[in-house]
């Protein structure tokens, strides 16, 4: 397994690259609303990227993706295609995952957004997953293992009597989009590979209300539950420091 590790300087970049990415997030927040279509939502987030943020969306064409954003409503886990037939409903919740390339490097980050008024045990999951994605990050430093992040995430997860999908995972980012390692978010302490510094990876853990099973729609993209139950996603880009972690992708 062949994994970049990035220089001072490198992650002084991607950190740019990670804050345009949340920009993107930040500027949607106000038109995630009952009766827009996601294709509206992918439309606005083009249009930022390339015009204010001057990057490039690096979904569109990746794999043969053919949209800016992922959009990600209720019992969708990851890579719903933004469609003018998808509209957002009352009550809804929904993942946007953005990756932004700017001067080459990849900047990578999704938050879930609460449509209208949410019921109480959907707003729960959205802030338990947000909470195992925390729980994540803070196992990241020198030396600890990808086990550690996997087990933090799990253990939270179960422990809300909820369960983490396996089918899909984290990974190294850097001027690749997808790169080594993995990163399950699941797992046993102390096993799997140790940390480095100067390691770049995302960490967005799945989480589901009911069985972590899924399956993948008839458009070879969208990923749903199996048995039909909501999902929820955060993700962050961190970067492994000298002391423990860097978040890539927050805020200004």
């Amino acid at each position: 397994m062949s994994i970049s590790i990035k220089s001072k300087k490198d992650i002084e970049k991607m950190k740019i690259a990670g804050r345009k990415a949340t920009s993107v997030l930040e500027m949607l927040k106000n038109y995630v609303v009952p009766g827009v279509s996601t294709a509206e939502l992918d439309s606005l987030a083009f249009k930022f990227i390339t015009e204010e943020l001057k990057c490039i969306p690096a979904n569109i064409g990746y794999g043969g993706f053919p949209k800016t954003l992922c959009t990600s409503i209720n019992n969708v886990i990851c890579h719903g295609i933004p469609s003018e037939t998808k509209i957002l409903k009352n009550g809804d919740i929904v993942n946007i995952d953005v990756t932004v390339i700017d001067d080459e490097w990849h900047g990578d980050t999704s938050q879930m957004y609460l449509v209208g008024n949410v019921a109480p045990h959907a707003k729960r999951l959205v802030d338990v997953t947000k909470d195992c994605l925390i729980a994540g990050i803070e196992e990241v430093k020198p030396g600890a293992t990808l086990g550690d992040i996997g087990f933090a995430i799990q253990n939270l997860a179960e422990t809300n009597h909820y369960s983490v999908v396996r089918d899909y995972c984290g990974h190294g980012i850097g001027k690749v989009y997808h790169e080594e390692p993995q990163i399950m978010h699941y797992g046993n302490k102390g096993e799997g590979l140790a940390l480095e510094e100067g390691m770049t990876f995302t960490i967005e853990p799945m989480i589901n209300l009911g069985t972590y099973h899924s399956k993948v729609l008839n458009d070879g993209w969208t990923v749903v539950t199996k048995d039909g139950k909501l999902s929820a996603q955060w993700e962050h880009t961190v970067a492994v420091t000298k002391t423990g972690y860097e978040i890539l992708t927050l805020g200004e």
